[in-house]
């Protein structure tokens, strides 16, 4: 689908392309591509890029086009009710007054800078200042979807601390990917926006949003690294906690089988098929049931007051 959008005291959109609007395209038909190469002769193959949904993050130039496909982040309930994060990539082209964006991946961030554009009644924005903008939402909605996984972490470690469980382990690994797509992405977009920087450095833009996105971006990397190594540490200590209660298991079936061994023996002598002289005594088996008691409790306070297993 292709819609128009004009800046004048936020974005509204309108009815066809005028000069120095934005061309938003998402999730384009072979119409709409067509559409593109007919009116803008759009370069259609790097269109096709950001199908790809591992393509990485980059700045091209061909026939007077400025590309960049930037990943942005995006968020999904599955079947089970759980929230996964993901990135995917944003095709973004430029010439003299044509801007178009191409998404094939539903995202946050192009519809809520629209409605942020308009609260704040922001005033012609369009070319390298509008790229821009939109770099600079995508770190902010990388920092949102960030908070958002630092509340689920913290969810789950205070669910673990009550019961070690399967599930709540396998979220926390799956928190852990989602961590490092973030990382993966936002280092691929820092790159990009340093080659923007050089390529518009003699051109007209506006150079506090440019300083505003690279804090942004640098603040998101910042943050998600952060996150990720609290997340390997908390893994760590998980895997400790396993180990330890596995230990005290083992030790505790360790005991009770030498204890268990004990009446084992000492009924084993008893029952042989020879002469022992308690056979025909009618005290015989209570000696052999006390006698495996005593040895038991000994055995114990041994095992108690021993260092084996400490």
């Amino acid at each position: 689908m292709i819609s128009y959008w004009k800046c004048k005291e936020g974005f509204d959109e309108i009815n066809q392309w005028k000069s120095g609007c934005w061309v938003k395209v998402s999730d384009p038909t072979a119409d709409d591509l067509s559409l593109l190469q007919e009116r803008f002769a759009a370069p259609l193959d790097f269109i096709d890029d950001a199908q790809d949904i591992e393509e990485r993050p980059r700045v091209d130039h061909e026939d007077n086009w400025m590309l960049v496909l930037l990943r942005v982040p995006c968020k999904r309930i599955d079947n089970d009710g759980d929230t996964q994060f993901t990135t995917a990539p944003l095709a973004i082209l430029i010439r003299d007054d044509v801007f178009i964006t191409v998404n094939y991946y539903d995202n946050e961030v192009l519809d809520d800078f629209i409605r942020w554009s308009q609260r704040r009644r922001m005033n012609a924005c369009k070319g390298h200042d509008l790229l821009l903008s939109l770099m600079l939402s995508t770190s902010v909605w990388y920092l949102k979807y960030l908070k958002q996984m630092n509340t689920m972490m913290n969810a789950a470690e205070e669910r673990l601390e009550k019961k070690m469980d399967n599930d709540e382990l396998m979220r926390t690994m799956g928190l852990g990917k989602f961590l490092i797509y973030f990382i993966t992405s936002l280092k691929g977009n820092a790159t990009v926006l340093a080659r923007i920087k050089m390529r518009i450095r003699s051109l007209p833009h506006d150079r506090d949003l440019l300083e505003d996105v690279e804090i942004e971006t640098q603040q998101a990397l910042d943050t998600a690294s952060i996150y990720n190594d609290i997340l390997d540490r908390q893994q760590e200590a998980y895997s400790s906690v396993i180990g330890n209660n596995l230990n005290r298991i083992m030790k505790t079936l360790t005991v009770v089988t030498i204890l268990l061994m004990i009446p084992t023996v000492i009924a084993g002598y008893y029952g042989m098929n020879v002469p022992n002289g308690m056979e025909t005594h009618p005290l015989g088996f209570p000696m052999a049931l006390a006698i495996s008691v005593i040895l038991m409790v000994l055995c114990y306070a041994f095992i108690r007051h021993s260092k084996f297993f400490k």
